[in-house]
């Protein structure tokens, strides 16, 4: 998940992950998580003072995960649609900018899913959830395609315009993605690069 900042997430244990699941574990609908649950957090650029946390209890199986975006003690559970993240964009609010719409695209792409799955972005060969290493000449040929996410254009009004390389379920598009001062998100020009890839099915919200 660290590919989403400039910095990895933070593994909390012990004592000090106790007080996230304490904060956490009232708000979540599927009951609580156990003590050794693995708790990992990281600071959102775009939401200033708030923290996103990964919960995820690797005991069942499969393993389960909550994740929620919390400051002090005001706590928003995600849950794979856009409503937490958008409600979020306007009372935190969302801050857009040069330095962040990169980090918040990649943010918005991992925790919303569509009704038929994530498109995730993809920056480089080694984001893709591989089942079987493809043949060396194959593995060149893709990453040739792959470029990070670049921000293509601004509006006078503030709105970004980018250019991202995505996976849905087993293929690889290229789309333009534009993100409004206010935080919303939408997709064009979405174009077919390579179908049916041996990759691991993605379970979202798992």
């Amino acid at each position: 998940m660290g590919v989403m900042f400039d910095t990895a997430f933070e593994k909390r244990e012990g004592d000090a992950a106790k007080p996230y699941l304490d904060l956490i574990n009232p708000k979540l609908e599927r009951g609580p998580f156990p003590g050794g649950a693995q708790v990992l957090t990281i600071e959102l650029p775009f939401y200033a003072g708030h923290e996103l946390v990964e919960i995820t209890d690797h005991a069942v199986q499969p393993a389960q995960s909550a994740v929620a975006i919390i400051k002090d003690k005001d706590v928003h559970v995600l849950d794979w649609t856009n409503g937490p993240v958008y409600k979020l964009n306007e009372t935190v609010p969302v801050n857009i900018t040069q330095e962040t719409v990169k980090s918040f695209v990649k943010f918005f792409f991992t925790y919303i899913a569509g009704r038929h799955g994530r498109f995730l972005i993809c920056e480089g060969v080694d984001d893709i959830a591989w089942k079987d290493d493809p043949a060396p000449a194959a593995r060149k040929a893709i990453a040739s395609m792959i470029k990070p996410i670049e921000v293509t254009a601004r509006d006078p009004d503030g709105t970004f315009h980018l250019r991202a390389n995505m996976m849905f379920k087993d293929s690889l598009f290229e789309s333009a993605v534009h993100v409004t001062p206010q935080g919303l998100v939408s997709l064009s020009n979405e174009e077919l690069l390579v179908e049916d890839m041996p990759v691991v099915e993605d379970r979202f919200g798992q």
